[in-house]
């Protein structure tokens, strides 16, 4: 004899698969919009739909002549010991401390860079009776490097600057670089070149697709700045020191700004 489920019991495992907003609506009216989001029956839909945002990147670039140079040298001596290469450096340095003084460098605008000292070795092969040879470094003596980076802040005397620093001494160089003591205005100027060439474009577009700017959603900034360098050799050439005055040309130097801005458009 077959067996016969209870009613009530069908009943509720149909109520158990009903969804949340069936059952809301057989219990009772229709809620409010506030209502259903409190009970989690509604969700707002979102204020900015991808298709209606444009994305820009824009950047600009603002030079102007540099009123400040880097200059990156210093001085590399050998010596048969350790202690012979550091005293033979130090009294180099010391002549290149004076002499850029005496050029008017502050002792503020003078700060080593790199100190090293390192060991110099040569290979020796040596014949051996049997036809082999055996090989071997040996110790030749030592090496000591101190280097300096120099903020010279009167251009028009540079060259003999420079000059002065081979004359007492200085013979490794690394660098020269021309920059702007004080670039605030002029990186501030770039932004606001970036930004505005961000909004032209951005309205260009939004014309061209029948709509307007409505504000913007987002905005990301990057900078950097393009120095004007002057490379040279790793060690000075000793025809400098015999130089009147070494010429020197600054040039321009750069400061960029990049923009990511994002805008909403709509009608």
């Amino acid at each position: 004899m077959r067996r016969m489920l209870p009613l009530f019991a069908s009943t509720a495992a149909l109520v158990l698969i009903l969804p949340q907003a069936a059952c809301a609506q057989m219990q009772g009216p229709a809620l409010g919009l506030s209502q259903q989001a409190a009970a989690g029956l509604y969700q707002a839909p979102n204020s900015i739909q991808p298709e209606t945002t444009l994305s820009i990147s824009a950047e600009a670039t603002v030079k102007r002549e540099p009123d400040i140079a880097y200059i990156n040298a210093g001085v590399q001596e050998d010596g048969d010991t350790a202690t012979a290469a550091m005293e033979a450096q130090a009294k180099s340095m010391t002549g290149v401390f004076d002499a850029l003084e005496k050029a008017g460098v502050a002792k503020k605008d003078m700060q080593t860079s790199n100190f090293s000292l390192w060991p110099r070795y040569t290979y020796i092969e040596t014949k051996l009776k049997d036809g082999s040879s055996h090989g071997e470094q040996k110790l030749i003596g030592y090496t000591a490097s101190n280097q300096l980076t120099v903020k010279v802040r009167d251009l028009d005397n540079l060259g003999s600057t420079l000059d002065s620093l081979v004359k007492a001494g200085g013979n490794t160089f690394n660098g020269l670089t021309f920059a702007l003591d004080d670039d605030a205005d002029v990186r501030d100027e770039a932004r606001r070149k970036a930004m505005t060439d961000a909004r032209a474009r951005a309205d260009l577009y939004a014309k061209a697709a029948g709509l307007r700017v409505l504000r913007i959603v987002t905005i990301n900034e990057s900078g950097s700045y393009s120095p004007a360098p002057m490379a040279m050799g790793r060690m000075m050439e000793a025809k400098m020191a015999d130089a009147v005055s070494t010429p020197m040309a600054g040039g321009e130097v750069g400061y960029s700004a990049t923009v990511n801005v994002v805008f909403e458009l709509g009608q």
